[in-house]
C-alpha cells in the first residue's frame, strides 16, 4: 500500500510512518522543516518539505497520484494560542485543510483516508448534557472537523477519524506539549493541587500502531475513539511526581468550584495576554472533575497491543523539565 501522509515528521506522523514501512507499505509525506535533531524519522520515508497549506492543487495532486490510503497527521490542539476569534485558527487548521485534502484524495483515486482528531468530540457526542460544543470552541471545531472529513466517505473511498486523548512519549529535538503541565505544578510550590477525576491515555506508539491499522483496516465512515490506559489524576501525578524527582510531593484534591475561580483567572491572563482559550478554563472544571475514561475496545479493533504506559509518562515529563528550565533546545509545535 502506498500511503501519503500530511504531517510525517512530527511526533506521531513519525511512529506511525515506522510502523507503516515496518509492515511493509510505502510512506510519502509533506513535512515542514527543519527536522527535530536526533528525531528517528525512517529513513524508507519519502519526504517533500514544504507548506501544504501554500501548496497548489497540482501540486498536491502530483503527491497524491498513485497512492492507496491518505493521513492527516497536522493541524494544531487546543494548547496553541490564538487571538479571538480561536475558532478562525482552527478552521484554518484542522478543518479547512481537511475539507481541501480529502477532495483531492476522491479526485486521485484514494482509498481510505485517516484523519487525526481528538477523543474531546467523542464526550461531546456522548454527553450532549454536557453542551462542551456551545462552551468550547476547540470541541465545536474538532466536531466540525469530524462532520467534513466523514461527508467524503462513499463506496469509494472510506474515511475514519482516530479521536485521541492524551497521548505520552518523545521525538528528541521536539518540545513535549506538556511543559504547560510543569508550569503549573512548579507554579504550585511544593504541593499540587489538582481536581478529581481522570483520563484515558495511550502511547505514541500505540497512536502509530491505531493509524497504521485504521489505513489497512478501515471501511466505511468510523470515528473511532481511541483510549487504552485509564488513570485517575492522582495516580498519573504520582508518575509525574517522578519524573519531576520530587516522588514525595503531596496532592491536595480540590473542588470544582476552586478549579472555576482559577479559571476566572484564566480568562483575565488570556485577555491581557489577547488570546482565546480553544477550552475555556471555566468550562474546563466540568471535564477535569469527570473521569474521561474510554474502553480499550475500539484500539483493540485497530491492532493496538500493550505498553509501558508508565515509562512513557515519564519520559514525556521528565523532557518537559528540562524544556522548562531550558537545559535543551526543542522544536515547539506550530501550525505552517
Amino acid at each position: 500500500m502506498k500511503v501519503f501522509m500530511i504531517g510525517g515528521t512530527g511526533l506521531l506522523g513519525s511512529a506511525a510512518a515506522a510502523e507503516l514501512i515496518a509492515r511493509g507499505h510505502q510512506v510519502k509525506s509533506v513535512a515542514l522543516p527543519p527536522l527535530p535533531q536526533g528525531a528517528p524519522i525512517p529513513e524508507e520515508m519519502e519526504i517533500v518539505f514544504g507548506n501544504y497549506l501554500s501548496m497548489s492543487d497540482d501540486e498536491l495532486r502530483a503527491m497524491m497520484e498513485g497512492c492507496d490510503c491518505f493521513v492527516f497527521a497536522a493541524g494544531v490542539d487546543e494548547r496553541v494560542e490564538f487571538p479571538a476569534p480561536v475558532y478562525a485558527a482552527y478552521e484554518k487548521y484542522n478543518i479547512r485543510p481537511v475539507k481541501h485534502l480529502l477532495g483531492i484524495a476522491k479526485e486521485c483515486g484514494v482509498k481510505n483516508c485517516v484523519v487525526l482528531g481528538s477523543y474531546f468530540a467523542y464526550f461531546a457526542k456522548e454527553h450532549p448534557e454536557m453542551d462542551l460544543c456551545a462552551k468550547h470552541p476547540y470541541i465545536r471545531s474538532r466536531i466540525a472537523q469530524e462532520e467534513s472529513a466523514l461527508s467524503f466517505a462513499d463506496d469509494e473511498m472510506s474515511v475514519c477519524v482516530l479521536e485521541l486523548p492524551y497521548i505520552f512519549g518523545t521525538q528528541p529535538g521536539r518540545k513535549p506539549v506538556w511543559v504547560i503541565l510543569i508550569e503549573q505544578l512548579e507554579g504550585m510550590g511544593k504541593i499540587t493541587m489538582y481536581p478529581k477525576g481522570g483520563t484515558t491515555m495511550v502511547t505514541v506508539r500505540q497512536v502509530g500502531q491505531a493509524i497504521a491499522g485504521a489505513a489497512e483496516r478501515n471501511q466505511g465512515a468510523h470515528c473511532y475513539p481511541i483510549g487504552y490506559y485509564n488513570l485517575t489524576w492522582n495516580d498519573f501525578l504520582k508518575v509525574v511526581h517522578k519524573a519531576m524527582g520530587q516522588p514525595n510531593r503531596k496532592i491536595i484534591n480540590i473542588p470544582k468550584w476552586s478549579f472555576q475561580l482559577f479559571g476566572l483567572h484564566m480568562r483575565k491572563v488570556y485577555k491581557n495576554k489577547g488570546v482565546e482559550g480553544g477550552i475555556d478554563p471555566v468550562g474546563l472544571a466540568d471535564i477535569m472533575c469527570m473521569n474521561t475514561f474510554i474502553d480499550k475496545k475500539w484500539c483493540v479493533e485497530l491492532g493496538v497491543t500493550e505498553d509501558d504506559i508508565d515509562s512513557a509518562i515519564y519520559d514525556s515529563v521528565k523532557l518537559s523539565v528540562d524544556a522548562f528550565h531550558g537545559t535543551q533546545e526543542l522544536l515547539g509545535m506550530k501550525g505552517e
